[in-house]
């Protein structure tokens, strides 16, 4: 008889979780959840999905660790040399290390992240920042291809009625979502 893993899953938002719970549970595997997002800005977003979670995991029973860290100015600081590189550089190093470092410290025998769900991630280097932070922390990092269930996670987070943020979680994401208005707007009153 298989013994099952003591899973430790970082995420970054209840909607992009139920894919992600639902794909590990169908496997036998019950994961707890791990909230560690000191980049998500600012404070009233990083509220809003941090609460969105503890209901959803209250809902659906599962094990949620909630680790709080905000900090606008220590984000900022760390990224303004490399605002282009931040997920690469900053996001992805800082949350899957902490991730990883927390289920190696507690007993946990390997992790994984709800960022592996989005096709907006830089799919190929957070895969390999999992597996450079599991040799560093002797933790098994379980790797799954969630996007194929984005969409269907999307619908049925919709469904439930849970709160959906419009960007990626950090300052600079949100000033990239307004790109195309911004250009607009500008050019409007270019031509003034």
């Amino acid at each position: 008889m298989a013994v099952m893993k003591k899973v430790l899953m970082h995420t970054c938002c209840a909607p992009c979780s139920v894919y992600c719970i639902d794909s590990l549970r169908a496997e036998g595997i019950e994961p707890t959840i791990f909230w560690y997002n000191p980049n998500i800005h600012p404070y009233m977003e990083y509220k809003a999905r941090r609460d969105c979670l503890k209901m959803y995991a209250s809902s659906i029973g599962v094990e949620a660790i909630f680790k709080e860290e905000y900090g606008l100015d220590k984000f900022c600081a760390a990224v303004s040399g490399d605002i282009a590189g931040r997920c690469v550089n900053y996001c992805y190093p800082t949350r899957i290390g902490e991730t990883a470092r927390y289920a190696a410290e507690h007993g946990f025998d390997a992790f994984t992240t709800t960022l592996l769900v989005s096709p907006y991630q830089k799919h190929e280097a957070l895969k390999a920042e999992c597996e450079k932070m599991a040799k560093k922390y002797g933790v098994e990092f379980i790797y799954r291809d969630f996007r194929v269930g984005f969409r269907e996670g999307q619908a049925k987070a919709r469904e439930l009625g849970m709160y959906m943020q419009k960007y990626c979680g950090c300052v600079f994401s949100e000033e990239e979502r307004y790109q195309k208005q911004i250009a607009k707007d500008r050019d409007l009153s270019d031509v003034e």
